[in-house]
């Protein structure tokens, strides 16, 4: 088998979307996974496109196109799947994510993590505002 490439920031993300989404994983879904992964930054839906057919070149997503739907005016939906290349990609970069959160938890401190780790909006904001403090 072929050694996967190692992704961008924005290739995990449009995976990662693929990956939650399943069966359901087409162009309109996956971007609103990967705004919803993004936050708070904005994603066009062109980025979404771009990216998804630069995995497919790449090997690491397979795309077919759908059964013509009659709410959809007939036409069919470019529906994605992970490939195996794809999945040993994410892996590569989920285990790489993991070291680096090993080390900054290490350094910032457990009680930063737990926080960090555990909240939600406010609490984020506030530890991002510490650490812009330092």
């Amino acid at each position: 088998m072929a050694k996967a490439d190692s992704l961008g920031q924005f290739e995990q993300l449009v995976l990662t979307a693929i990956l939650k989404l399943r069966e359901n994983a087409y162009g309109v879904t996956i971007h609103s996974r990967v705004q919803d992964l993004a936050r708070p930054k904005d994603v066009s839906l062109g980025a979404v496109y771009v990216t998804l057919d630069r995995l497919e070149d790449k090997g690491l997503v397979a795309s077919w196109l759908s059964d013509p739907k009659p709410e959809r005016g007939g036409r069919a939906k470019r529906c994605y799947r992970i490939e195996a290349l794809g999945e040993q990609a994410l892996q590569e970069s989920a285990i790489t994510a993991k070291r680096i959160w090993d080390v900054i938890a290490e350094v910032w401190g457990k009680e930063w993590a737990r926080e960090w780790a555990s909240g939600g909006g406010r609490r984020r904001a506030n530890a991002l505002g510490t650490l812009q403090n330092r």
